[in-house]
């Protein structure tokens, strides 16, 4: 456990950003806030009593070595991750502290891979990105679902959410991404990532009970088709949405999030079912909490404090399933989701 290691949030005050400091600090941690806007510090530190607060631009990378001076990692909460992620992950080397992101941008998620995979191995440095509600608790389902299978035919990921209001940040990572395609859609398919132009299908997905048959966009692609084959020895990787759900989030009225309880979550509940294949046999795993945003901070905050005590099993740019014991992993969220798995 935390013995009042510091950890610098870059994004503190983001939706997501705000959840992931509470989280620091329920754990033990000591947590400093860092972000592009000085003003929004401001606010936040106003808000938050005690908390340090360090401006730093992605731009400026001698301030971005001073807001992670001292500090024993660093987690990016801020999106858009096609602009922060590559600074930030720049910034912990030098540092030499480990690096968290909460990415949800596919996109961005491969660069990390793509762009920092031998130097953070050669260095022995830690990067985990997409330690979120997209990409880690999936993947992490995923590997618990796996057991002692080295490979499989096909991997299925089907949310389903009571509701989808997404932040700003969702929204503004969304643009990019679709900006960065050409507004195609992406699937991981035959072992790699490709761009299509067709609508998605919808399709009928029987969620275990109560929740049951639901409709759901089929394709409807998420960061798990980066983290999940990264490591795992899957060709076919899918996801899933709810078609209400997906209507929320891609309608530009939906409303932000709004807060239903003491711990400033909403409402929304989700459900995460992942089913792996391999020739006739078929193994699942399924997750349940509330609040998509609020659960990041767990994962993540986990993800760290797993780190920073050596409880690893890989050095280098590393999805959640890859560097942490998966089942392990997922029982110490009992507090924040509950799951099932494999069966």
């Amino acid at each position: 456990m935390a013995s009042g290691q510091t950890v610098t949030v870059y994004g503190a005050y983001g939706h997501t950003g705000r959840f992931v400091v509470a989280e620091l600090r329920e754990r033990g941690f000591v947590p400093i806030a860092a972000g592009r806007d000085a003003e929004k510090l401001k606010a936040l530190a106003a808000a938050e009593p005690g908390l340090e607060i360090r401006q730093a631009s992605v731009d400026d990378p001698a301030a971005l070595d001073a807001a992670l001076a001292g500090t024993a990692a660093v987690i990016n909460c801020a999106g858009p991750f096609a602009t922060t992620t590559a600074p930030v992950i720049e910034a912990a080397l030098r540092a030499g502290i480990p690096y968290v992101d909460v990415a949800a941008e596919i996109e961005a998620n491969a660069d990390t891979f793509a762009h920092f995979a031998d130097r953070a191995r050669a260095a022995g440095a830690v990067v985990v990105p997409a330690m979120a509600f997209y990409g880690g608790l999936g993947d992490l389902l995923a590997t618990a679902a796996m057991g002692d299978w080295s490979s499989a035919d096909e991997a299925h990921i089907a949310y389903a959410l009571s509701s989808w209001h997404p932040t700003a940040g969702t929204r503004a990572s969304g643009a990019v991404s679709r900006q960065r395609r050409g507004s195609r859609r992406i699937v991981y398919t035959g072992g790699r990532l490709t761009h299509r132009d067709d609508a998605p299908p919808t399709l009928e997905w029987t969620f275990p009970e109560p929740t049951g048959p639901r409709a759901v966009i089929g394709e409807f692609t998420m960061a798990d088709v980066v983290t999940v084959p990264s490591h795992l020895s899957i060709p076919e990787v899918r996801t899933y949405m709810t078609v209400e759900a997906a209507r929320d989030v891609l309608a530009p009225d939906t409303p932000t999030p709004a807060p239903a309880d003491e711990r400033g979550r909403s409402a929304q509940t989700f459900l995460v079912d992942v089913v792996v294949r391999s020739g006739g046999s078929e193994r699942r795993a399924v997750a349940r909490g509330q609040d998509i945003y609020a659960v990041t901070a767990p994962l993540a905050v986990e993800a760290v404090d797993r780190i920073l005590t050596g409880r690893t099993r890989t050095v280098g740019v590393a999805s959640a399933g890859e560097i942490f014991d998966a089942p392990d992993f997922l029982r110490a969220l009992s507090p924040h989701i509950t799951w099932e798995g494999p069966r």
